[in-house]
């Protein structure tokens, strides 16, 4: 059953002793949507080694101007790689409501210590979009135009906070993800701040020409 009811308010004591992390050691986030669009698979990698617990708060917002929110609190024993299966609506005996009409929200993740003080945090806002060909960010400072739109696809353009591979260049803009529930490549445009676009994979940064992209991923921009 989810508990829709804020976490813990971050005091500006508490935040004034987060540590600043380099990009690249920062944890991964994505948000990856079902297919009914009614979940939102959570997954954070590249955890920090020392911190004990993590605290996560997905809220969203209804169409009528309600907030939704979806909070919870994970004991890390040394995982590496955190994921949640989060339902945008509720749960209780079994029997689901779905919260529909979903376009934007923002998820808020906090690492503590043994002792429970804040020793990170990293918030972004998200766009859930379906049926469109330009998949643009909260911001609008980033946009993938697909090449071909799949009206049943869903998808979520976000921040992901940190990124696997150093940055090939100075930053300036980025890192932006794009997931979606679809389940094959997706070729597309991207629309980034920078001289210079590229897309991230295992093995390191491609640079994208014209901003042509043959799937979505994580994107920066560089001088």
């Amino acid at each position: 059953m989810v508990i829709r009811k804020p976490t813990k308010t971050t005091t500006s004591e508490e935040t004034s002793t987060l540590v600043e992390l380099p990009l690249v050691q920062r944890p991964i986030a994505s948000l990856v949507p079902s297919a009914d669009g009614h979940y939102l698979n959570l997954k954070i990698e590249k955890l920090n080694q020392t911190a004990a617990s993590v605290e996560y708060e997905l809220l969203y917002n209804l169409p009528d101007g309600r907030t939704q929110g979806v909070p919870g609190m994970i004991q890390l024993a040394g995982q590496k790689v955190i994921e949640r299966s989060l339902l945008l609506g509720s749960e209780s005996s079994g029997k689901f409501r779905y919260d529909t009409g979903v376009k934007e929200g923002t998820l808020t993740v906090r690492f503590r210590n043994e002792a429970g003080k804040l020793v990170n945090k990293y918030s972004t806002k998200f766009a859930l979009l379906s049926n469109i060909k330009e998949l643009t960010s909260i911001d609008e400072k980033f946009t993938f135009s697909l090449a071909k739109l799949n009206s049943k696809d869903f998808f979520v353009v976000m921040d992901t906070f940190g990124v696997t591979n150093e940055v090939p260049a100075a930053l300036v803009a980025g890192p932006v993800g794009v997931f979606s529930s679809a389940k094959i490549p997706l070729a597309g445009t991207v629309k980034l701040d920078g001289t210079n676009i590229y897309k991230e994979s295992a093995s390191g940064w491609a640079k994208l020409e014209a901003g042509k992209s043959s799937d979505i991923g994580v994107f920066i921009g560089t001088e």
